[in-house]
C-alpha cells in the first residue's frame, strides 16, 4: 500500500537549492536509508516525509490511513519530566491515559501498600480497557526494557546523552504509527543498544525511513536505501551491501562510458586540426557533435589522490600509562590501568556510556591528571585529537581562511606538497563552498571541517572520540583512508562497528568499574570470540550431561546422493560460472536500462549466492572423499 507519494518537490534556503523536482514514494513495507554527504539535505527531505515541513514547489500526496510518528535528531526533552512522562509524551487521551497508568504502576512499587494508588489503578484499569490500550502498554515495556531502561521515574535532568537518547527512542517506537522516520537514530547509543535496536526495527510492522551513518545498521534493516547528491534523488532496491555493488557496477560501467567518450574525443580532435583547406569542408553535423562532446565529456581523475599525507618523525617512546586509577564523581572509571602505546597500532575502544572511555583520552592530552599512576608522553609526540566537545569554530571566517590558519600546504610522502584548497575538495568542499562564512555551514560540515582542522596539524598520534556521532558516510571514508596511510598510532572511541572493523587491529573493551581487558582484532573478531566462548561453554555443559556410554564409530562412506553429486559439482559449478560471465555482459549492454539493470544485478546476487552453496558443497565431499580413502 502506499502511504505517502511526493511529486515533483522542490526545497530552497536562501540561494540554496537544498533539492530540485524530486519524486518518491513510499510503501507500507519500505525499510529505506537516506544517505549522503552532511549539508545534501537530507534532514530537510526527512521533515518533508515526515510532513513537519512543506516544498517550496510541488506536493505531498498521503494515504487517509497514514499515521506519522518522527524522531529528531535533536529531540526536545522537559528536563524536569520524569521518564515515563516524556516517554509518554502527548495531549491525546490515549497517551494520557498511558502516562497516568505507567506513572501510578511505578509508584505503588515504591508505595505498595498506598490504598489511593491501588484504587487509582483500578480506575485506570478500566480506561486501559475503553481505549484498547493494554496491547501498546505491554509492546513499550518490552521496548524499554530491550532499550535498558528501568527507572521511570527519574528526572530526564539526571541522564547521561545516552540515557536521552533512549528515551527519545522509546518514545518514537512505543507510538502506533505506520511510518517511522528517524534522523540518526544511532547517535550516543552504545553496540549493545543498537543491536536491540536493529532487532525492534527488524520486526516492527510498518514502514521506516531514517538517516544514519551506521553501515552495518543500514545493512541489516533497510530493504531500499535512496541517495540524496546535489538536489537529486538515487533510488536502490536492497540494503547497503546491494547499494555498494550496483553503484560499483554502474561506476565501472560509467567509467568505461568516459574513456570511450576520452578515445572518441581524441579521434575528433585529430580530425578538427587538419589543415585550413580541409577545414573548409568539414561537414558541419560532425563539427557540432565535436563541440558538444567538448562541452559534455567529464575532467574526472582516474587517479584520486590518496590522504597520504607526511608526518613528524616518532621516537621510539609514544605513550606509556602504568597503574593509573582515575575516579569522577565517586565513580571508579580506570583500574589500575597499564598500557605501553606502539608507533603503529590501531586501537578501538568500546564499551556503554559513561563508564570512562573519554576520560582515557582526556588523560593521554593531560586535560585531566590520574589520581594515582604515571603517565609518560614521548618528546617527539605531536597528538591530534577530535572530541565530541564543542569545536568553537569562528562563524564569521571563511572556510578556506580557517584551514589555512592551520596550515596553506601540507607535504605527502613523496615530498610533494598539497594546498588547504586541495585538501578541502577531497574533505568534499566545493571552490564555491570554501569561500563561504562558517555560519553557512550545516551541522556536520562543520564537524567535517573540524576533522580536517585536526589532520591537517603537524601530527603523529591521532585519538578520535566518537567521529562517526556527526559524520557522514563519505567523510568516514576518507578518514577511514587516511588513517590506512597514517604512519602513527591511532586510538578511536567508537560505537560504529563498521568503522571499528576497518580501522581497529586491537579494542579495550571498558566492562565497567574501572575495568579495561582487550582483545586482538577487530570489532568483528572480538564478537566471534565472544559467540565462540557461549558455544563452547554450552558444548562442555551438553557434553557433562551426556551419559558416559561409548559409541562405536561408524565406517566413513558417500551415499549414493552424495556419490553423485560428487562426480558431477565441478560441471555444475562451471556452468554456473559461465552464467555469471553472461549476466555480466548483458549488464554493460544495459547499462542505461536502469530496470533490466536492477534485474540483472538481482541475478547475478542469485547466481554468486549459488556458485558459494556450490563451492562449500564440493569442499566438504572433497574432504570426505579424503577421508573416505584414508579409512
Amino acid at each position: 500500500m502506499v502511504l505517502l507519494s511526493a511529486q515533483n518537490i522542490y526545497k530552497i534556503y536562501g540561494e540554496k537549492v537544498v533539492f530540485r523536482d524530486i519524486s518518491f514514494t513510499i510503501n507500507s513495507e519500505d525499510k529505506v536509508g537516506l544517505i549522503g554527504i552532511n549539508g545534501t539535505g537530507k534532514t530537510s527531505f526527512l521533515k518533508q516525509m515526515a510532513l513537519v515541513d512543506t516544498p517550496d514547489k510541488g506536493e505531498i500526496v498521503t494515504s487517509n490511513q497514514l499515521e506519522v510518528e518522527y524522531l529528531p535528531q535533536m529531540p526536545e526533552f522537559d528536563d524536569e519530566a520524569t521518564v515515563i512522562e516524556q516517554i509518554f509524551r502527548g495531549t491525546s487521551p490515549f497517551m494520557r491515559v498511558l502516562q497516568d497508568y505507567e506513572m501510578t504502576v511505578a509508584l505503588i512499587e515504591q508505595n505498595p501498600s498506598d490504598e489511593k494508588l491501588q484504587n487509582k489503578l483500578i480506575s485506570l484499569s478500566e480506561k486501559m480497557d475503553a481505549h484498547n490500550a493494554w496491547q501498546v502498554e505491554s509492546e513499550a515495556k518490552a521496548i524499554l526494557t530491550k532499550l535498558g531502561i528501568t527507572n521511570f521515574l527519574q528526572k530526564v535532568k539526571d541522564l547521561s546523552g545516552g540515557g536521552r537518547k533512549k528515551i527519545a527512542l522509546a518514545g518514537a517506537l512505543i507510538k502506533p504509527c505506520n511510518l517511522l522516520i528517524l534522523d540518526e537514530p544511532t547517535n550516543h547509543l552504545d553496540n549493545e543498544t543498537i543491536m536491540m535496536l536493529e532487532e525492534i526495527l527488524r520486526a516492527k510492522k510498518c514502514a521506516i525511513m531514517m538517516v544514519t551513518h551506521d553501515r552495518y545498521f543500514l545493512d541489516r534493516v533497510t530493504n531500499k536505501i535512496v541517495e540524496l547528491d546535489a538536489g537529486n534523488l538515487y533510488t536502490y532496491e536492497g540494503n547497503y551491501s546491494q547499494f555498494l555493488e550496483l553503484k560499483a557496477q554502474r561506476d565501472a560501467i560509467n567509467a568505461r562510458m568516459e574513456d570511450k567518450k576520452h578515445t572518441l574525443y581524441k579521434q575528433e580532435l585529430e580530425w578538427i586540426r587538419k589543415g585550413v583547406e580541409a577545414r573548409r569542408t568539414k561537414q558541419k553535423a560532425r563539427k557540432d557533435r565535436f563541440y558538444e562532446l567538448e562541452n559534455n565529456l567529464s575532467n574526472r581523475n582516474k587517479d584520486e589522490m590518496s590522504i597520504d599525507l607526511a608526518t613528524s618523525r616518532l621516537g621510539k617512546k609514544v605513550v606509556e600509562i602504568k597503574d593509573v586509577n582515575k575516579t569522577i564523581d565517586g565513580k571508579c572509571l580506570l583500574k589500575d590501568f597499564t598500557h605501553i602505546f606502539t608507533r603503529h597500532e590501531r586501537i578501538g575502544i568500546i564499551g556503554a556510556n559513561g563508564v570512562g572511555k573519554s576520560t582515557l583520552l582526556n588523560l593521554i592530552t593531560q586535560k585531566l591528571t590520574p589520581d594515582t599512576g604515571t603517565i609518560e608522553i614521548g618528546d617527539t609526540v605531536k597528538i591530534g585529537y577530535y572530541t565530541q566537545e564543542s569545536i568553537g569554530l569562528d562563524n564569521n571566517m571563511r572556510v578556506i581562511d580557517f584551514i589555512k590558519e592551520k596550515a596553506s600546504f601540507i607535504e605527502r610522502k613523496d615530498g610533494t606538497y598539497t594546498s588547504a584548497g586541495k585538501m578541502l575538495e577531497m574533505f568534499l568542499f566545493t571552490s564555491a563552498m570554501q569561500y563561504t562564512p562558517i555560519s553557512k555551514l550545516s551541522g556536520g560540515e562543520k564537524r567535517r571541517l573540524y576533522l580536517l582542522s585536526v589532520l591537517m596539524e603537524d601530527i603523529n598520534v591521532l585519538l578520535l572520540d566518537e567521529p562517526t556521532n556527526d559524520l557522514d558516510i563519505q567523510t568516514l571514508q576518507i578518514l577511514e583512508d587516511f588513517i590506512e596511510n597514517f604512519d602513527g598510532p591511532v586510538i578511536a572511541v567508537s560505537h560504529d562497528r563498521y568503522f571499528l572493523d576497518k580501522i581497529a587491529d586491537k579494542l579495550f573493551i571498558f566492562e565497567g568499574e574501572g575495568i579495561v581487558t582487550n582483545s586482538v582484532g577487530n570489532y568483528s573478531d572480538y564478537v566471534a570470540y565472544r559467540q565462540n566462548e557461549t558455544t563452547t561453554s554450552l558444548i562442555i555443559k551438553e557434553e557433562t550431561l551426556k551419559s558416559g556410554k561409548e559409541r562405536l564409530p561408524k565406517k566413513l562412506k558417500f551415499s549414493y546422493l552424495e556419490q553423485k553429486e560428487f562426480e558431477t559439482i565441478e560441471e555444475v559449478i562451471a556452468e554456473i560460472e559461465q552464467k555469471i560471465e553472461d549476466v555480466d555482459e548483458l549488464m554493460i549492454k544495459n547499462s542505461n536500462d536502469y530496470g533490466k539493470l536492477q534485474e540483472l544485478t538481482n541475478e547475478k546476487d542469485a547466481l554468486e549466492e549459488q556458485l558459494m552453496e556450490k563451492m562449500d558443497r564440493w569442499e566438504y565431499l572433497t574432504e570426505l572423499s579424503e577421508k573416505i580413502a584414508q579409512n
